[in-house]
């Protein structure tokens, strides 16, 4: 039997070699590919050799609009453009009271209309979302850009959270600058406004974005979105629940809620079977957004703020992928629009 123990010991040896070779090997893998799990569509690029719908596939026009961000990358993006005709083609358009206006031109009309950014979740391109484009475009009257990150559809590079953060940015400096997006001095037509629409890790980069540009954005929509990576991991991906430290691609959400206004008024649209994104998540993040603790007294009485300007609806049978087409959904998305009148936008 003693001739033995050298053999089990040298194989004790070699099997708990091979295990911390093999946790090493997989500790590695996660630490450097994870970019692999969190931004599954932009690997390995397979959606670049797709054919990427097109506005014009859905008889909207649209401009193929081109940004250049800081580090250099070209963002392959559509940016819709409202027109005064189309008043009569949708009389159940949301109408502003500069519309009848018979002397309003054409970049005045635009110049009062709210933009819509768009910034789409982690599955597929921004090319899926052209129906949910239409309806902000068609129904509610809205110039909507529709942002396509880097790695994504026809976007150059590779998708990462500072590289997501920085084409948001780079989205918003180009309404910023753009001389027909900027605020008009004409007083009969008032000031643009955006508002940004953030689906899943839409949300997360809508979250980012308005949290370094309080006086710059009007409002927020975020559908299905959560409190942050780490604390998603264990949910959507069960196995790599105890490595969920070694995530570094926080998109740390909850902890930018302060840094939003709480005058700014928010939507959130959860649905209660996301398969990927407990509802539970949303719910945090609701809490954190209506507790914000600027108040303000309106007819003698003080309400508080965040409370007063965040909204959230759930729906009992949306998924992580079909919220958006269950009843109710874009009426109520609807009317918050609607209630966005500049006059009430806090920068």
């Amino acid at each position: 039997m003693s001739r033995f123990i050298p053999s089990l010991e040298a194989f004790a040896k070699g099997t708990l070699a091979t295990a911390a070779g093999l946790s090493t090997l997989s500790v590695g893998l996660l630490w450097y590919g994870q970019g692999y799990l969190i931004y599954p569509s932009a690997f390995p690029h397979g959606s670049r050799t797709e054919e990427v719908a097109k506005p014009s596939d859905y008889g909207i026009p649209y401009d193929e609009l081109n940004l250049v961000t800081p580090d250099n990358v070209t963002l392959k993006c559509y940016m819709l453009r409202q027109h005064k005709d189309l008043v009569s083609k949708n009389p159940a358009a949301i109408q502003l009271p500069t519309d009848s206006d018979p002397d309003l031109t054409e970049d005045e009309f635009v110049a009062g209309r709210p933009t819509i950014v768009m910034f789409h979740g982690n599955a597929g391109n921004h090319g899926h979302r052209i129906p949910l484009a239409k309806v902000f475009y068609l129904r509610m009257r809205c110039n909507v850009l529709m942002m396509c990150y880097r790695g994504y559809g026809l976007s150059e590079g590779s998708p990462s959270e500072q590289g997501l953060q920085i084409d948001a940015q780079t989205g918003l400096n180009h309404l910023l600058n753009d001389e027909r997006y900027k605020q008009t001095p004409i007083s009969r037509v008032k000031r643009i406004f955006q508002v940004l629409y953030g689906q899943s890790i839409g949300g997360a980069v809508s979250i980012d974005l308005i949290s370094k540009n309080p006086d710059k954005i009007a409002a927020l929509i975020l559908e299905n979105t959560f409190t942050s990576l780490p604390s998603l991991i264990p949910h959507a991906l069960p196995l790599l629940g105890p490595l969920a430290f070694l995530c570094h691609q926080k998109w740390d959400s909850i902890s930018k809620v302060p840094m939003i206004p709480s005058m700014t008024p928010i939507l959130m649209l959860s649905g209660l079977r996301d398969e990927i994104v407990p509802k539970d998540q949303m719910r945090i993040l609701y809490q954190a957004f209506a507790k914000r603790d600027e108040k303000t007294t309106r007819g003698g009485k003080e309400y508080k703020a965040g409370l007063e300007h965040t909204k959230y609806i759930e729906f009992p049978d949306g998924g992580h992928n079909d919220t958006c087409v269950q009843e109710g959904y874009w009426t109520a998305v609807a009317d918050f629009i609607a209630s966005l009148s500049p006059e009430s936008i806090y920068y």
